[in-house]
């Protein structure tokens, strides 16, 4: 008898545990009264990533909800998705400001507003700048149904987020001073595994991490010394003397900074240890691009060129001289930089003169090529404008995923700056509130942002 009650309890314990585990699971919030407005927003997103108002169920219903949260969970990251009603409850002038508010928790904020989208972010989340172009990227397709256009855009967040998801999301919960179940159970299953199992499982995947380490940074080094060479190839071209007739303080400025550029590249390559260092090596070789344009301007006695990012089919071509449409071949229309040369091209009906590299199914764009060239691309293109550039290709799909984040460090390039809350921290009002003036909830580009422009990028 002493036994059996032991095991009924036991059982008991233990069904206790499983449906306290299932309530937890949950991780679409939770939809209270519509009347409520955005406070009942704000209260649904501190429980869980994704809120879908019951009057718009029918643009995102409970099943696609359910997996768009989950793809946020899995990634840890704090963004937050809201589907709402375009009703007067929810002004699109405010609505962006008001929920971050009232959340009171640091992150990136997208909503649908009925059939209009818009987002905002802490600054130490995500640029204002990178915001602004990913919305304007989703945006381009005026088409796309919610489950689409939310789906599009946080694949493309979740890459570039900084911070963590906030506590208050978590599932794991606590009795008193006891352990977190979810603790108790990755005991369980460790224990279950065994120490060795695990151990072997560990020692596999950093095998694998260690080898697609170095088959990266050995396709990055091919491409990178094309690059270096042209780039030293540039310097001889120009043939500029420092004490040549006409030379000046600002040209001697102009050719030293080239040339300072040129063995920067050359002696970030020769120490990188993982794909992310290349970064560093496009940056400078873009810094060294543009000195030179301005020594080429001042010898022949033009303005001195704006400072632009490169040319988008070959950074190789220099300085962009203006920005053009463009699609890859089955994608969406997008704007990007070109050259000069590439910009006839285009006019003209013809392809442009894109840059192609080794895959195992011969040469092909650099964007069709495989996350290895994200590094590269980063470094010239910088994380504000990379994503609208890339959406649809290859390399966009796989920049797009926490696991292209974790192995290639994420692609983006910036720091995020802000104040004193990183990302998932409960800030409360505490936050610049330009960041999330944006009222522009209309379908393709436009986006004025209040405050999302100017000086990030």
């Amino acid at each position: 008898m002493r036994t059996r009650l032991i095991s009924v309890r036991t059982g008991s314990l233990l069904a206790a545990l499983l449906l306290a585990l299932s309530a937890t699971a949950l991780l679409v919030a939770p939809q209270a009264s519509a009347a409520d407005g955005t406070t009942t927003v704000a209260e649904a997103l501190k429980k869980g990533p994704v809120y879908v108002d019951p009057r718009a169920e029918a643009q995102l219903p409970p099943a696609q909800a359910q997996a768009l949260a989950q793809k946020i969970k899995d990634a840890g990251k704090p963004v937050f998705v809201a589907v709402l009603p375009a009703t007067a409850e929810f002004p699109a002038a405010s609505v962006l400001k008001t929920i971050r508010t009232e959340t009171g928790i640091t992150g990136l904020y997208a909503i649908r507003l009925g059939e209009g989208f818009n987002a905002g972010a802490d600054r130490s989340v995500m640029p204002n700048n990178a915001v602004r172009n990913l919305v304007d990227a989703v945006k381009a397709d005026g088409t796309a149904d919610a489950n689409t256009e939310l789906n599009t855009f946080v694949d493309q967040a979740l890459a570039q987020a900084k911070g963590k998801a906030p506590a208050s999301w978590g599932t794991a919960s606590t009795d008193g001073g006891g352990a977190p179940v979810g603790a108790l159970i990755g005991l369980g299953v460790v224990a279950a595994v065994g120490g060795g199992g695990a151990y072997a499982l560990v020692k596999r995947n950093r095998k694998k991490k260690e080898e697609l380490r170095r088959e990266s940074i050995a396709r990055l080094s091919v491409v990178v010394d094309e690059d270096i060479t042209a780039f030293g190839e540039e310097l001889e071209r120009l043939d500029f003397h420092p004490g040549e007739p006409g030379a000046d303080d600002a040209m001697r400025a102009d050719y030293e900074q080239g040339l300072d550029s040129y063995e920067k590249a050359k002696q970030i390559m020769a120490s990188v240890q993982h794909p992310e260092e290349v970064k560093g090596v496009t940056q400078a070789l873009e810094d060294g691009r543009y000195a030179l344009a301005r020594l080429d301007a001042r010898r022949q006695g033009r303005p001195l060129p704006e400072r632009r990012a490169p040319c988008f089919f070959d950074p190789r071509h220099g300085p962009s001289t203006e920005d053009a449409a463009w699609a890859p071949a089955g994608g969406a229309a997008r704007t990007v930089p070109v050259c000069a040369a590439d910009a006839v091209r285009l006019r003209d009906g013809q392809d442009p003169a894109v840059r192609t590299v080794d895959t195992e199914h011969g040469r092909r764009p650099y964007y069709d090529a495989g996350p290895a060239y994200g590094p590269w691309a980063g470094g010239y293109f910088g994380g504000g404008i990379l994503p609208g550039l890339l959406m649809g290709t290859m390399l966009g799909s796989m920049m797009s995923s926490p696991a292209y984040a974790s192995d290639f460090g994420g692609g983006n390039g910036f720091d995020g700056g802000g104040g004193g809350f990183d990302g998932g921290d409960v800030s409360g009002a505490d936050f610049n509130p330009s960041d999330f003036g944006g009222g522009d909830f209309g379908g393709g580009g436009g986006f004025d942002g209040g405050g999302f422009g100017g000086g990030d990028f």
